[in-house]
């Protein structure tokens, strides 16, 4: 059970969650939620999740291994975060989480009360519409909140049109 959404409550706004990735799909997910977040005034979450099973090395490797996994996904945060500056002239916010995907997401959407939305992209290759996206179909991963799944096809002038 998740805790009481505080997103249309006073002094709160609606927060739009999107999980930042190396997937060709996650930008259409930014570039819908940030649209959204702008047309409800609302704001949005970038989170970047890194997997620490990429880390069990040898000791003196692994703190290199995590320093270097942090820095990229600051890397990949900055970037998508400037695309919306740019786009749109709002501020993201930024997290870094290190963990399982699924168990990272459960908790800041349980620590921030603000947000409402989940927001993820469905890919478009033979492979099928990606991690996130399948595991919603299972209940073990289902997200407590809305999930809004973006194909991967849509354009920019889509995403204006639907938002």
């Amino acid at each position: 059970m998740v805790s009481k959404r505080l997103s249309r409550e006073a002094g709160h706004r609606r927060k739009f969650l999107v999980i930042i990735d190396d997937t060709p799909e996650c930008e259409r997910a930014v570039a819908y939620a940030a649209r959204r977040a702008v047309n409800t005034n609302g704001v949005v979450v970038l989170l970047y999740v890194i997997d620490p099973t990429d880390f069990q090395q040898w000791l003196g490797v692994e703190r290199i291994m995590r320093d270097e996994a942090t820095a990229a996904a600051k890397a990949a945060l900055d970037s998508a975060a400037s695309k919306i500056r740019t786009s749109l002239g709002t501020e993201p916010e930024l997290v870094v989480r290190e963990g399982k995907a699924t168990d990272e997401i459960h908790a800041l959407i349980e620590e921030d009360q603000d947000i409402a939305i989940l927001v993820l992209a469905a890919g478009g290759n033979k492979e099928g519409p990606g991690p996130l996206v399948a595991s919603i179909a299972g209940k073990a991963a289902a997200f407590p909140i809305p999930v809004t799944v973006v194909p991967m096809n849509l354009t920019d002038e889509d995403i204006d049109s639907l938002t």
